[in-house]
């Protein structure tokens, strides 16, 4: 089976490595990944500019690299690079930091993960707390067991899967979640440069709006890796 692997943390993440070749033990990996970080940018699509694209010389892996967004990257590769519609699952990940509760909406790991939900295939986003005593590899092999696990059941899945910052019992739980509502405070910090024009950054500090038992955000705090079930349809 033929997978394709992306993520918004750009091609050099150690996580989208980690990941390609957990899965490159059962699977045929291909790689395509923005050039530089991406974070934020959901299922944004580039419109209006040309898209530098290349391809890298790498002796395990099909590898692209896209001047674009998540988005970009997986809709490149399924629809004007593997014409003979070869790939079967797309895998976004792993990304450096959490996407729980309300914040996939915001995830370039996620968008990446939807554009091939929207393609009819199965869907899987992983992300490691940026905090986490686990490893990219130790993520990305349990990630991997449970994406074949998956895969192996017939499921055609899309689902967000968050690894805590520990593990509760010293190895990976996968627990079903739900989404939570997570909100931030503070999330604006102006700045005024030397010619007194006006910047502002986010930043922010959580604020959880719902994190009872049955979100991913108390499943991770438990220990658990939540596993979120997504849909994109709105209505």
């Amino acid at each position: 089976m033929k997978i394709l692997i992306s993520n918004d943390d750009g091609i050099d993440g150690a996580g989208l490595w980690a990941m390609a070749h957990a899965l490159k033990k059962n699977f045929e990996v291909v790689i395509a990944a923005p050039m530089r970080q991406q974070s934020g940018m959901s299922h944004a699509m580039t419109f209006g500019r040309k898209l530098e694209y290349k391809r890298i010389d790498n002796s395990d892996f099909e590898v692209w690299t896209i001047d674009g967004t998540p988005t970009d990257c997986v809709k490149f590769y399924l629809e004007a690079v593997d014409v003979d519609k070869k790939i079967q699952a797309v895998v976004s990940g792993i990304n450096n930091g959490a996407n729980l509760a309300t914040d996939v909406l915001y995830s370039g790991t996620v968008g990446a993960a939807l554009e091939g939900a929207l393609h009819h295939m199965p869907a899987l986003a992983v992300s490691l707390d940026i905090k986490s005593e686990i490893s990219f590899e130790q993520a990305a092999f349990d990630a991997a067991k449970y994406f074949s696990a998956q895969i192996e059941g017939g499921k055609n899945f899309f689902d967000n899967l968050n690894f805590p910052k520990k593990f509760r019992a010293g190895h990976a739980e996968f627990i079903n979640t739900r989404l939570g509502k997570r909100n931030y405070i503070n999330a604006f910090v102006n700045h005024v440069d030397d010619e007194g024009k006006f910047f502002f950054e986010i930043r922010g500090e959580i604020f959880d709006i719902d994190d009872g038992e049955g979100t991913d955000i108390h499943a991770v705090n438990q220990g658990y890796v939540s596993v979120t079930p997504l849909n994109f349809m709105m209505g």
